[in-house]
């Protein structure tokens, strides 16, 4: 067993070629006998029928091959928009990454958006051009839009030789060539003051220092090294391997144990339907039989423990510091889940989707096996959303079309289940106008459960989602049913929750604060107020979110619509149609700033007109437009509000508690 690992994400555009490049890689090590190709399907990481059929990488996957005496994991990664939500939790458990450009197309839009990322997180990260034997292939068109485009910070570790042709080749530079060591000095300037300060005076460095330094600001994220090649043929691999291995920071295991500490940044059902998790740890090690704690409240025991070597998933009792391994046995763990010192940190956060769309099983009779299985797709990842639509059918939230082409090809290959979605509209939210307060006494007219409730509603901040206070006495709480104050105020913030998932509009509640105010229960031989059969969970279960909609029904709700904050970049020649374009939407225009020929924009865009602003993008800039979006709050809807019909169950409830609502204020 190796004792190193180096975790390598390989990312690129959609169709530079990463998943050849990682054939390539597997081959050059050993690992298998012949490259796949992903025109007949044949790779080790594009097992999903539709990556297969478009060629392009959906889920992250993991191979590993062995290099200078460690193992490398190799993460291949997403490179389509719609799924940078998975390309961003795969970068948090890198070491190192390799990033693809084109010889023939060169820096293109997602490009852009990868490199920012990486440099965002501090990735070290090498760069690899790929398709030299290419007709059109121009190395150094390319090295200048990397400059120009991506970042100044590059250092070509070799030349082209043939480009263009299938001979095509690259040949490495000598450390002691006199002309790579001038360049490579001149890069290292500047961030190495004694080195500049040597370069300026004409003092000439040792091929051994200049190598340490490059190494160092490699691992820093400070310089860039630049290869080149065709993972079609091969050529430029093996230097390209030479590179990872020199450059890359690989882990050693924790020699003196320590508490274990890790994260989940995968999770796939075995051929049993049980949950396996991809950690990556960060330290200690876990072992068979080892208890984690996963975060709110969730735990498990792992059962098996899985590293990958030489082309499979083998057995092993341990997985330690810096290596990538498969837990059995953790039925409630769920992608982005950390344990030990991991779970402190801060997770990813993603803008919302802000598209949803009821799916319909093709075949009526599979329709429950459609819903235990879009269950299980939101189980394990918590950025797909499930609820039941007004018709009954479940629905989904959205983040493309192409997700949800990606979530039809998934029920299909693993659950056997031909789907077909409805056309996707805008997710709204609601919040709180006012504050208001409703209560249902026992032993009125009014209320037909034995219980009392008794609910204030009131706006909360924005962004906090729900806030939920206890005010009523302990002495009045069902402690028998609920064991204790506490047991018994989760069960009531439960039963809210619940309820505000739907509000007056049909939209779910957001940003306010529900304050249980009172509450009391019945029993035999209690006073007369409170006389009557003994209260059971099932009241409370039903009275609450009548309270609750009484009392949003006096404090109103205002229907709010997604905003995204959006970063554009496009070249400057188009820069005035685009921001003619999103203005004319009603975009607040929050910055632009011009460099070379590209220029950003950055605004505040209403959700609803995203998808369009993807759409147009291309043509308003040839091609060449970036979008990058984060989520940036809700604001309120201007003009009628948009209703979302209810579900007949919910409607019912509804309707109910305004008949209550109306009873009650006659009665007062």
């Amino acid at each position: 067993m190796f004792t190193r690992s180096l975790n390598l994400g390989i990312l690129a555009h959609v169709d530079a070629g990463k998943t050849t490049l990682t054939e390539r890689l597997l081959h050059a090590a050993g690992v298998i006998d012949e490259v796949g190709s992903v025109d007949r399907g044949t790779t080790q990481t594009d097992t999903l029928t539709l990556e297969r059929q478009r060629g392009i990488t959906i889920k992250a996957a993991v191979v590993a091959f062995p290099l200078a005496g460690m193992n490398v994991n190799v993460i291949d990664t997403p490179g389509h928009p719609d799924f940078v939500a998975e390309v961003e939790r795969v970068l948090g458990v890198l070491d190192g990454a390799v990033l693809l450009l084109s010889a023939v197309e060169g820096v293109q839009p997602q490009t852009r958006i990868l490199m920012r990322a990486l440099q965002r997180l501090g990735v070290p990260t090498l760069l690899f051009v790929n398709k030299v034997d290419r007709t059109g292939a121009d190395v150094d068109a390319v090295l200048a839009a990397v400059r120009r485009r991506l970042t100044p910070a590059v250092l070509p570790m070799g030349q082209v030789v043939a480009a263009g042709t299938r001979a095509a080749g690259f040949t490495a530079y000598r450390p002691d060539d006199a002309a790579f060591s001038e360049r490579e000095t001149a890069a290292l300037a500047e961030h190495d003051d004694a080195l500049l300060e040597a370069y300026v005076e004409g003092r000439q460095c040792s091929a051994a220092v200049l190598r340490r330094r490059l190494v160092a600001q490699v691992r820093d994220g400070l310089l860039h090294p630049v290869y080149a090649g065709s993972a079609t043929t091969g050529a430029g691999v093996p230097e390209l391997m030479a590179g990872i291995a020199a450059f890359l920071p690989a882990t050693a295991p924790d020699q003196g144990g320590g508490a274990a500490s890790g994260r989940v940044f995968k999770v796939e059902r075995g051929a049993a339907g049980d949950k396996i998790a991809y950690v990556r740890m960060l330290r200690g090690s876990v072992e068979v039989r080892t208890h984690l704690e996963l975060g709110a409240g969730r735990a498990g025991k792992v059962t098996g423990v899985q590293l990958f070597d030489r082309g499979r998933w083998v057995q092993a009792e341990t997985v330690g510091a810096g290596q990538i391994g498969r837990l059995s046995g953790l039925t409630d763990v769920r992608v982005g889940d950390g344990f030990g010192d991991a779970a402190c940190v801060g997770e990813h956060h993603f803008a919302p989707p802000t598209l949803e769309a009821s799916v319909t099983a093709i075949r009526p009779a599979q329709g429950p096996a459609l819903r235990a299985a879009l269950a299980q797709l939101a189980d394990q990842d918590p950025l797909i959303g499930v609820r039941t639509g007004a018709d009954g059918l479940p629905t989904v939230s959205l983040y493309g079309r192409v997700q949800q082409e990606v979530l039809a090809a998934t029920l299909a290959e693993e659950y056997g289940i031909e789907v077909e979605f409805a056309d996707a509209s805008v997710l709204h939210v609601e919040r709180p106008r006012g504050v208001a307060d409703a209560v249902l006494r026992l032993n009125t007219d009014a209320n037909p459960y034995h219980a009392t409730i008794g609910l204030r509603v009131a706006p909360g901040e924005p962004g906090t989602g729900l806030t939920f206070l206890t005010a009523a006495p302990a002495r009045d709480m069902p402690l028998y049913l609920f064991k204790s104050v506490e047991g018994f105020a989760g069960a009531i913030e439960k039963h809210v929750r619940r309820a505000l998932e739907h509000g007056r509009y049909g939209w779910q509640v957001t940003d306010c604060v529900v304050t249980l105010t009172e509450c009391a229960y019945s029993v035999a031989d209690g006073p007369p107020s409170r006389r009557g059969p003994t209260s059971t969970s099932y009241d409370y279960r039903k009275l609450t979110p009548i309270v609750l909609q009484q009392a949003l029904g006096r404090a109103r709700t205002l229907v709010c619509e997604p905003v995204l904050k959006v970063l554009l970049e496009v070249p400057t020649d188009d820069a005035a149609a685009v921001q003619r374009v999103i203005t004319r939407w009603g975009a607040e225009l929050l910055a632009q700033t011009a460099g070379g020929d590209l220029t950003r924009l950055e605004a505040r865009l209403v959700a609803a007109r995203l998808h369009e602003l993807q759409r147009q993008l291309p043509d308003l800039t040839g091609g060449e437009g970036v979008l990058e979006q984060r989520f940036d709050g809700y604001q309120p809807v201007r003009g009628r509000p948009p209703v979302r019909t209810r579900r007949p169950h919910d409607a019912s409830q509804a309707a109910l508690s305004a008949t209550m609502w109306g009873q009650r204020s006659r009665l007062t």
